[in-house]
């Protein structure tokens, strides 16, 4: 009987012992997952950095995509030409802003600008 329990008693401190030296399956498998998550926060990272610098290269505000932004846009010269000659063809603001498809405040503001730079230039 001494010898059963000294043997038992040998044995539970020799996988005691062991137990420190064998790796972990579960402990990896979490380094793993960790490692993942924080490759995928990387990703993440620099792909909204990316989408970032391309709205700013295209001077799109964030804005834009939720639809609930109206950024003034740039009127092409030759739109401005355009209702330039409309109304000096005696058309009337509405007008040239319907067959123009400008808002007739762009069209007031174009107006205005030819008649400044007519006035400084005559």
């Amino acid at each position: 009987m001494e010898y059963v329990l000294l043997s038992l008693l040998v044995i539970s401190i020799l996988l005691f012992v062991l137990s420190f030296f064998v790796k972990d399956p579960v402990k990896e498998l979490k380094n793993e997952i960790d490692q993942l998550s924080l490759n995928q926060i990387q990703e993440l990272y620099q792909m909204k950095r990316k989408i970032k610098i391309l709205e700013e290269e295209l001077l799109v505000p964030d804005s834009d995509f939720s639809g609930t932004a109206s950024q003034k846009r740039e009127v092409h010269a030759i739109l401005k030409n355009q209702v330039w000659s409309l109304s000096q063809q005696g058309l009337s603001i509405e007008q040239i802003a319907k067959q123009s498809s400008l808002p007739i405040e762009d069209v007031e503001i174009i107006l205005n600008e030819f008649s400044m730079r007519g006035e400084t230039y005559e």
